[in-house]
């Protein structure tokens, strides 16, 4: 099995560098008048499909002040969920989503988010993605590894894989990352892909785990 090179190094640097930047909206956020739940990081996580994580803060937070649990948001209509979330991208569709996902809780799961990854995939609109970072985030599993655009992207930078999609990413990943470092892996590569090693010219030049970097797939740099 593959290792991945001073692996300890770059976690201790990311975590020491970023922790100045704010979390993704799913994973680190902290809202002061809003209770952190399974429920709120699954809804949080689908209004997030698309759409900056200022957007999805704001409309989090105006969403969950009125409708917090699953009973609630089953029971509002779409269209006072609409203007809560507005403006996340597709919000016609997510607020119908949301609506039918809290439904779905009520009949088949007693109002609550299944604690079993399998069972959240059944939820109509969540992914693999989704999932674990439910899992992980939600329901604080050590045993998941959410993988999204910025987390498939830099590994295979990096030079740790050679993946062209999330799932082929999470799939590999698990195989050559240690699982203490799955919990932080989302929250720190998701931080460091909007900040510094950016889809399009990334900050090359203050990156700062640049040593360990093949610049794999890198054509432009800042």
């Amino acid at each position: 099995m593959k290792e991945i090179k001073d692996i300890d190094k770059i976690f201790t640097i990311l975590k020491k560098e970023l922790k100045n930047y704010k979390a993704p909206v799913v994973s680190g956020q902290k809202w002061e008048k809003i209770k952190k739940t399974s429920f709120t990081t699954l809804i949080s996580c689908i209004l997030s499909l698309r759409t900056k994580d200022e957007v999805t803060d704001k409309a989090s937070i105006k969403l969950f002040e009125k409708y917090d649990t699953a009973q609630k948001l089953a029971n509002a209509k779409i269209k006072d969920i609409e203007e809560l979330i507005y403006p996340v991208g597709f919000y016609h569709t997510k607020a119908k989503r949301i609506k039918e996902i809290s439904q779905t809780l009520l009949d088949k799961y007693n109002s609550k988010v299944p604690d079993d990854f399998d069972e959240l995939l059944k939820l109509k609109g969540v992914g693999r993605k989704t999932a674990n970072i439910v899992m992980t985030y939600g329901f604080n599993k050590k045993d998941f590894l959410p993988v999204d655009t910025h987390c498939n992207r830099i590994p295979n930078r990096l030079g740790w894989i050679k993946t062209k999609t999330p799932e082929e990413t999470e799939q590999q990943l698990k195989k050559i990352l240690p699982q203490k470092y799955w919990y932080d892996f989302n929250n720190l590569f998701v931080q460091f892909g909007q900040t510094i090693c950016v889809p399009v010219s990334p900050f090359c030049s203050k990156c700062p785990i640049n040593k360990y970097c093949k610049k794999k797939g890198v054509k432009t740099y800042r």
